[in-house]
């Protein structure tokens, strides 16, 4: 997971820092493209790759074959479909982002390749969570690793040596992704391994295509609520601060989302020894990888409070050079990062209420901060504040989130305490 953010701040250093401020606050209108793509992304791959480990799970090696051949072909049509509606519609969609005549051509020069690409991506990501669900994290995490190695070496030559601007950024990240696919595939065709590409099993078939968007679902709607939530941020942004904190926004939401990446890595981790011990009845090393899970997260959490805090300078002229974007990126990390002490803990329990079979709760929770709280103070608290007042709306909604969070894992903890009596 921090390969993963790394790999999605990487652009955003190297497009700062050879392109220029106005191309770092077109970057950010594209965040929720990108959260959209990885909304479908996610709803095949992580729905895929859940009924993969099942079949495995039962010894149905025919069946999986089957699901991780409709996996291809799902993502292929998926992937086709969401370029060709983003690309008939480009102009549009990026001005109801947020986008102004300055930033547009940006915003238009990185989606457009990226798009191009967007089937690689959509089958990339997929591919990857089938090679977790299938035994082989080490190697999918290899993947991460190598495509976020080779799009750091792409960037300089593309952008830089090549004088390719935005675009050539987007090069590289599609580059990066297709040479690893190539190597995921390869992997994935040996046949001598119970799980691989077999002729016959590229058909749709109903029922497998049913079960994998159903089991999907959930993280689609999350990534869809992030993706509308980033969208009126971007756009209030834009109306009460312009295109400069535009892309403060890009930057302080590119340090904020190391730590995130972080505590999701933890949360992944928790969840299969939380749903075992959970089926086995054993109450205590549930609850025992509950606090280790929040103690670790929180540390996370905190330590990206105390980056936020006394060292957002540093992090921003990552980024860039341009003083009146250090000054309100640093100012908007700073607001924004303000409650981030207690997003650890928040994340773990929502992940945790998930991974106990407990989906509505942990629905809720999720969408609790981004669509409850949030989006109303986005609305609420710039006519009030202006510009501040959409930096405030996030760790207001974190506070408060999290003491819904506190609640419900209180009465929680209170049932399981008298189960294990």
């Amino acid at each position: 997971m921090t390969a993963s953010s790394l790999y999605n701040m990487v652009d955003s250093i190297f497009i700062g820092q050879g392109v220029g401020a106005l191309a770092i606050a077109g970057l950010a209108l594209t965040f929720p493209f990108m959260n959209l793509s990885a909304a479908f992304g996610a709803a095949v791959g992580v729905g895929a790759s859940t009924f993969i480990s099942v079949k495995l799970g039962q010894k149905d090696y025919v069946m999986a074959r089957h699901i991780l051949g409709n996996t291809v072909t799902l993502n292929l049509i998926i992937g086709v479909l969401f370029s060709v509606v983003s690309l008939l519609f480009l102009d549009p969609i990026l001005y109801f982002f947020g986008a102004s005549e300055y930033t547009l051509p940006y915003a238009r020069d990185y989606m457009i390749i990226i798009l191009l690409g967007n089937v690689f991506s959509h089958m990339y990501f997929g591919m990857n969570a089938v090679l977790r669900a299938s035994g082989k994290p080490r190697l999918a995490m290899y993947a991460t690793i190598f495509t976020v190695m080779l799009n750091t070496a792409l960037d300089p030559l593309f952008i830089y040596t090549f004088d390719m601007g935005i675009r050539g950024a987007a090069i590289a990240t599609i580059l990066s992704q297709m040479v690893s696919l190539t190597w995921q595939m390869r992997l994935l065709a040996d046949k001598r391994q119970l799980l691989h590409l077999a002729s016959g099993t590229f058909r749709p078939v109903t029922d497998i295509v049913r079960n994998i968007i159903a089991i999907g679902l959930s993280p689609f709607s999350m990534n869809v609520c992030a993706c509308i939530v980033v969208i009126f941020i971007n756009r209030s942004l834009q109306i009460y601060g312009g295109d400069m904190v535009v892309g403060a926004y890009g930057i302080a939401n590119r340090v904020a989302f190391i730590f995130v990446m972080v505590c999701m890595g933890v949360n992944q981790g928790m969840q299969p020894i939380a749903g075992y011990n959970y089926g086995a009845q054993r109450y205590d090393r549930l609850m025992l990888v509950l606090k280790l899970s929040m103690v670790a997260a929180s540390a996370v959490t905190a330590l990206g409070f105390v980056v936020a805090q006394f060292f957002p300078a540093p992090c921003v002229r990552l980024f860039t050079t341009d003083s009146q974007l250090i000054e309100h990126s640093v100012r908007g990390l700073r607001i924004m990062m303000a409650a981030f002490l207690i997003v650890g803990y928040q994340m773990v329990v929502t992940n945790f209420f998930q991974s106990i079979g407990k989906a509505k709760v942990s629905i809720f929770l999720s969408l609790s901060r981004q669509m409850i709280f949030l989006l109303p103070l986005i609305f609420i608290l710039p006519p009030i504040f202006g510009v501040d007042g959409v930096w405030w709306a996030m760790p207001v909604s974190d506070t408060i989130s999290a003491i819904v969070t506190l609640v419900m894992m209180a009465r929680y903890v209170r049932k399981m305490k008298g189960q294990m009596k």
